[in-house]
């Protein structure tokens, strides 16, 4: 672990991401203390005498949005609705497709041939449009949109695990675990998964990045997180036909997507590079 931490440590690009993560952690965790504004707050001077958003300015830092709302405040809440729902629905995901890879790479025969056809068969449908699917069935909320996007997730994590875990199960020290007697959950729990585990911290830190941008273009697109809970997506949704005369509007939330899903994947690169033997040395 301290070897981990020290070449995390000589990474600036993780560390850039590792920054980011952090404050972006803090603002979710603190957004009623340090958010100037209750994000629904319309101001009856948080529009011009026109009706349109005010650009930034001494009071509203990042300006207002079309109904006179703070957007730094609104970011700011939105920030929990990004951070809930990637790291909810990727951990989810991670979840079912480790176990579900670990299950048929270890049993092998009919039933993990039965659960990797399945996997095959989710893998085959655009996961974007599977999305798209499931929440136009169910009523769109924070935590529906967190289980869509875990249904629709796990399917590569679970093939990657399945092909690690079929490759330790024919390992000579595995077979000598048998020959001593050693019980199936003990190898499994002792030998295989403790194996599997950087895999699974490498691809959950990138799976976030994912994660946080399908949620934005499922609330950009209407069938996410339904307004007036803010979320980065919605807030380019709603503002969209102001693209032109108050660019900040989009542009702000879109950089604060951007800047997310970068940093975990920086974060994620260097555990790739730090954890994986066959990454070591390559620039």
């Amino acid at each position: 672990m301290a070897e981990v931490l020290r070449r995390l440590a000589r990474d600036r690009l993780a560390l850039f991401g590792l920054g980011v993560i952090v404050a972006m952690t803090l603002a979710t965790v603190l957004a009623p203390v340090i958010a100037p504004y209750p994000p629904n707050e319309q101001f009856f001077d948080g529009l011009t005498l026109e009706g349109a958003p005010l650009p930034p300015n001494p009071r509203f830092w990042l300006g207002t949005d079309l109904l006179g709302r703070d957007l730094l405040s609104r970011l700011i809440f939105g920030a929990q609705t990004s951070m809930i729902i990637g790291v909810a629905a990727n951990g989810a995901a991670v979840l079912i497709g480790t176990l579900l890879g670990v299950a048929a790479g270890y049993a092998g025969g009919w039933a993990g041939a039965a659960i990797m056809r399945f996997t095959d068969l989710m893998m085959a449908f655009p996961a974007l449009l599977l999305a798209i699917v499931l929440a136009a069935i169910f009523t769109p909320s924070l935590w529906i949109v967190a289980l869509v996007i875990a249904m629709v997730n796990w399917v590569q994590i679970a093939r990657v695990v399945y092909t690690q875990t079929r490759s330790l199960a024919e390992r000579e020290f595995i077979e000598a675990c048998y020959s001593l007697g050693a019980t199936w959950p003990r190898i499994l729990f002792r030998h295989i998964v403790p194996h599997l585990l950087p895999t699974v911290l490498v691809w959950g830190t990138l799976g976030i990045a994912t994660t946080v941008l399908l949620e934005a273009t499922l609330s950009y697109l209407g069938i996410g997180v339904r307004p007036p809970t803010p979320s980065w997506g919605n807030i380019i949704f709603e503002n969209q036909t102001y693209f032109a005369t108050a660019p900040w509007l989009v542009f702000i939330p879109g950089a604060a997507i951007l800047l997310l899903a970068l940093s975990f994947n920086l974060l994620g690169d260097a555990l790739r590079d730090i954890l994986d033997p066959t990454q070591r040395g390559r620039a």
